[in-house]
């Protein structure tokens, strides 16, 4: 097995198109448990870190950018970004160990492809984009459009998801992200709930998105749940609605970590919790001037080396 590591995004998409067998990765804490476990290894292993605009954050004017690369441990770590992502930052900081932290990213999290990962039922309530390289050139598709069943993405062979451009939330938005794990930490979702939510001066609901993960082939969004939570103030018929109707959209499976029955309750039981403390948020930031984000020059993200890097 052959190993790069490109410095270009140019350069990374030549290998893979000239190497059919070659696999990306940008942590490895994916790939090599899966080698380990009996997976064939692939000709050539790319390592995506060493491209900078794939270890890039930055938010220009009211768009964020953060690399597909970064480490989930720059995320959390950033203030700024989390001050307009709560919600997505939690579910980073769940991407496995404080180890693991130092290598996982977004990317990764999404082109692995597993219905239960973290990151992206967050990714999908806030309409990120991830913008995707190849030798011919760069397209942008929504988040939700790139993993198309477990294990499987849209992406062709040669494709490279390079960052993800988050706009800045409007006034008076927050999101939230729950998960139910059998253990207290280091587990894969038996449900995961995202909720990102736009109050009025009133504090009635204007805008709502919900998404699911860990309970279909795919993150599902619940229309049905964000018509029952928009016009409302998040009276208990309003959120009783939510919660049917995220309990409705699942199409779970049977598995050791939980029932079909079990896992349509629960992703019922996180939406409303979620949307409960996503209004908190907004009533608690209420009169608080809006933070500035201190990203207009690319801050190149690096992992917290207090911490021991995962091998």
């Amino acid at each position: 097995m052959k190993y790069a590591a490109p410095t270009t995004i140019d350069e990374a998409c030549s290998l893979l198109a000239g190497n059919a067998d070659a696999v990306v990765f940008a942590g490895a804490t994916d790939v090599v448990p899966q080698m380990r476990g009996g997976r064939p290894e692939p000709a050539m292993l790319i390592d995506l870190k060493k491209i900078d605009r794939l270890m890039t954050v930055s938010c220009d004017g009211d768009t964020w950018r953060i690399g597909a690369a970064v480490p989930a441990s720059a995320l959390t770590a950033d203030t700024d970004f989390s001050s307009d992502f709560p919600g997505l930052t939690e579910a980073a900081g769940l991407i496995g160990s404080d180890q693991i932290q130092n290598r996982s990213s977004l990317g990764g999290n999404l082109c692995n492809a597993s219905p239960a990962a973290d990151s992206v039922p967050s990714l999908v309530v806030n309409d990120a984009v991830a913008v995707i390289a190849s030798a011919h050139g760069e397209r942008r598709a929504a988040v939700a459009e790139v993993v198309t069943g477990p294990g499987r993405t849209s992406l062709a062979h040669d494709e490279i998801v390079v960052c993800f451009e988050l706009g800045r939330p409007p006034e008076r938005t927050a999101d939230a992200y729950l998960r139910l794990i059998p253990r207290t930490e280091m587990d894969i979702a038996v449900v995961g709930a995202a909720v990102r939510l736009t109050l009025g001066p009133d504090s009635t609901v204007s805008d709502a998105a919900v998404a699911l993960g860990a309970v279909a082939p795919t993150v599902v969004r619940v229309p049905a749940a964000q018509t029952a939570l928009v016009g409302s103030r998040l009276d208990d018929a309003a959120l009783a609605a939510a919660a049917e109707s995220a309990s409705a959209a699942c199409n779970p499976i049977d598995d050791k970590r939980g029932t079909v029955a079990y896992r349509r309750q629960v992703a019922g039981v996180l939406t409303r919790r979620a949307a409960g403390i996503a209004a908190e948020r907004i009533r608690t930031a209420d009169g608080q001037p809006r933070r500035q984000p201190n990203h207009s020059e690319p801050n190149h993200s690096e992992p917290n080396h207090s911490e021991q890097g995962s091998s």
